[in-house]
């Protein structure tokens, strides 16, 4: 079975103000995604993670923010960087979410992968959020699992089709943590951060080129770092008709690379945690399909998938 972790939170509430005809929030997504897993004939073990403590959001964000996003208090100002309002129920999912993905790491370390049903949220910084990012929950699980002792090393592989500047900015420095972030090189961010290792690709790479350049630049990584666990943004954004991408990735190309990674990662005895990231666009059940055909291809490759009814727990 594939453990997937699911909170009601990441779908409660109204979707928080994508702009008219444009961006889809992730909180409407997100109901999309968990009811095609439930539809799937997939065996998924689903799981229901605790919203993350304040004291390990506070590692990572700024106290001051955290304060403003738990009272839904957050100013306009941040609120304009982040996409939409912070309301309550934005703010009880960004506390989720981080739990989703520190509980999906601490499963993918049982079964060898596990997915979490949102999260990706690359760009929220240390003192406000960013790009439809309210908290890290990249940073925030990545340095609870190592001050907790969970893992000695982590490795972030970001396959969003934008940089995972807010990721690489959270965890530099911090030991027994490495950031690998492989994206469209003029896309958002404008100002990049510096991740252990950033891979920027030309406008309009397609399937062989992407994956060629994940390959040779992610494989020497692994073997330099010799990671015990992969927190990977599975972000569909590089498909090539994405409204906000701007490489040209197939259906197939995009299955492709979730089945490269998941090689790599089992051939070295490395445990992955897949989240959600970025995918943007009108279509949203198609855009939905692509992140659930990610995780099933994933759980699939790390041999856990097998036809049955999951149930929602």
């Amino acid at each position: 079975m594939i453990p997937v972790v699911h909170h009601p939170a990441y779908v409660a509430g109204p979707d928080p103000g994508a702009p008219p005809g444009a961006r889809m929030a992730q909180s409407s997504k997100n109901g999309l995604i968990r009811d095609l897993l439930l539809g799937s004939g997939a065996a998924i073990d689903w799981h229901m993670p605790e919203p993350m403590p304040r004291r390990w959001l506070e590692e990572v964000h700024d106290p001051d923010y955290v304060a403003q996003v738990l009272a839904a208090a957050v100013p306009r100002d941040k609120e304009r960087r982040i996409g939409f309002p912070v309301t309550p129920a934005v703010a009880s999912r960004a506390r989720a979410v981080p739990g989703g993905t520190w509980l999906a790491a601490r499963m993918a370390l049982r079964h060898g992968f596990a997915a979490n049903s949102a999260g990706g949220s690359h760009h929220a910084l240390a003192e406000t959020g960013a790009g439809y990012c309210v908290f890290n929950d990249l940073a925030v699980a990545a340095v609870r699992l190592i001050e907790e002792g969970t893992v000695e090393r982590l490795l972030v592989v970001d396959v969003d089709v934008h940089q995972g500047d807010g990721t690489a900015a959270l965890t530099a420095g911090r030991p027994g943590i490495a950031t690998y972030s492989i994206h469209a090189a003029k896309n958002f961010p404008v100002r990049k951060a510096r991740s252990t290792l950033d891979v920027e690709l030309a406008d309009g790479v397609g399937d062989n080129e992407y994956l060629h350049t994940l390959e040779t630049t992610l494989t020497p990584l692994l073997d330099e770092m010799r990671p015990r666990l992969i927190l990977y943004q599975a972000g569909v954004d590089p498909f090539e008709g994405d409204q906000l991408g701007r490489l040209a990735l197939t259906d197939a190309g995009l299955l492709a690379r979730e089945g490269l990674v998941a090689r790599l990662a089992r051939a070295r005895g490395i445990a992955l945690a897949s989240t959600v990231g970025g995918g943007y666009g009108p279509d949203k059940p198609a855009i939905a399909r692509r992140h659930v055909a990610a995780i099933l291809t994933l759980g699939e490759a790390f041999g856990l998938n097998a036809t049955a009814g999951g149930v929602l727990r």
